[in-house]
């Protein structure tokens, strides 16, 4: 679990957020076990979860203001 927590977290430092389903299709891992591993990070305080129209997961802390 923790292998895949790192990837979760090497792969959420490449976009602004990405749903857990697109996280899981990705790394190649099933999106259940993306779930768990999204769930322990966001208790850790390293993910967060924003709801916007639909859930997607982001890296804590990560500025998602619109550049321009």
């Amino acid at each position: 679990m923790e292998d895949l927590q790192a990837k979760v977290l090497e792969y959420l430092g490449t976009v602004s957020k990405a749903k857990t389903k697109e996280i899981a299709t990705k790394l190649g891992a099933k999106k259940r076990d993306v779930d768990k591993a999204c769930s322990a990070l966001a208790k850790e305080g390293k993910v967060e979860y924003l709801y916007i129209g639909t859930s997607f997961v982001t890296l804590a802390g990560k500025d998602h203001t619109p550049r321009g």
